[in-house]
């Protein structure tokens, strides 16, 4: 092999391998969006080889719906499974935020603070709930 066809073939692999490493570090993740997202709680259930079904609760700065959803959008999710986020103002919630994998997830005096609700349901089709459990 010639020289210069050594380098016409080299160059471009290792430009296409630079270019591959500077876009695995550089993925957009929840620290980049707006809202100032702060993880509370998560339950995750034990099953591995069926639905895996992921529920978040998140503190939120301020009401950003399109954070919030760019958020939801940002958790892992499992094919055929379910993830659930439901994000709460930051100081306007009870102390020891628990969620669980039963009912609604979240107990009374929380859903009164709930801001919003993400969910990612099986076939992967995405919801944002403004104010999930107010009562009209």
């Amino acid at each position: 092999m010639s020289f210069k066809r050594k380098y016409f073939i080299l160059v471009p692999v290792i430009v296409g391998l630079l270019w591959m490493i500077k876009d695995s570090f550089t993925q957009p993740g929840t620290s980049d969006l707006k809202g100032n997202f702060e993880e509370l709680d998560f339950k995750r259930n034990e099953q591995n080889t069926g639905p895996v079904i992921r529920i978040y609760a998140v503190s939120v700065a301020d009401t950003l719906w399109n954070e919030m959803e760019q958020y939801g959008k940002l958790m892992p999710h499992t094919k055929y499974g379910t993830t659930r986020v439901f994000f709460f103002k930051r100081g306007n919630f009870p102390k020891g935020v628990d969620i669980s994998l039963d009912g609604d997830n979240i107990n009374n005096d929380l859903k009164r603070s709930c801001l919003a609700r993400y969910e990612k349901n099986a076939m992967g089709q995405t919801f944002l709930s403004k104010y999930p459990f107010s009562i009209n």
